[in-house]
């Protein structure tokens, strides 16, 4: 079993104008591509989870959004950082169209998408780090049992300021690229491909 690094989308890898879907509103977040290319560098493997409500809401559909994803999944194999998957949630609880309008268990919080990816990717998720800039992110951490879960500064512009109840939150930084730029969080990364696989 494999560690690693979980990545949400909107403003974490991309910067967030709400609802993206084109290349020419994606604008990737300073760094965070070599930053990816250091994590897959030490052994990390890089998994993309994000909910896309826009599919549910009718801004977008299913192809739009894939169209998307194979392009950014080309961007990050050119940086040196091949995604090992890109997950998404095209659900909304209350709103949007109906086959898409219900409460699910990959939508975040919850935890169906980190634990999708575990199966079918043969990840220790008890050896892995989700990189979010949400409570939602950090509390489906939380549920899938991810211990390192590391909250950032949305689109990466400053350290977050919020404060969330019990531990949700190990570690804050401004960015992705903060967060492997620290000496500490290098450490921590760099270790967990080379742990003992969880029971």
């Amino acid at each position: 079993m494999k560690a690693a690094a979980f990545l949400d989308r909107d403003g974490v890898v991309n910067v967030d104008r709400g609802y993206v879907f084109r290349r020419e509103d994606f604008e990737f977040v300073t760094g965070t591509l070599d930053a990816a290319h250091e994590l897959k560098s030490m052994g990390l493997a890089l998994v993309v989870v994000t909910n896309q409500s826009g599919i549910a809401r009718g801004y977008y559909g299913p192809e739009q959004f894939h169209a998307l994803t194979d392009w950014m999944k080309e961007t990050f194999a050119a940086h040196g950082a091949a995604l090992d998957g890109v997950y998404f949630c095209p659900h909304h609880p209350t709103e949007g169209e109906a086959q898409y309008r219900r409460a699910c268990n990959c939508r975040k919080p919850a935890p169906g998408l980190l634990l999708d990816a575990a199966h079918d990717l043969d990840i220790d998720l008890h050896r892995s780090v989700l990189f979010g800039d949400k409570a939602s992110d950090l509390q489906a951490a939380l549920a899938a049992g991810i211990p390192h879960r590391i909250l950032l500064g949305t689109d990466g512009r400053e350290e977050p300021d919020h404060v969330f109840p019990g531990g949700l939150a190990t570690e804050r930084f401004r960015s992705l690229a903060d967060a492997v730029r620290s000496d500490a969080m290098r450490a921590l990364l760099a270790r967990l491909p080379h742990e003992q696989a969880a029971a």
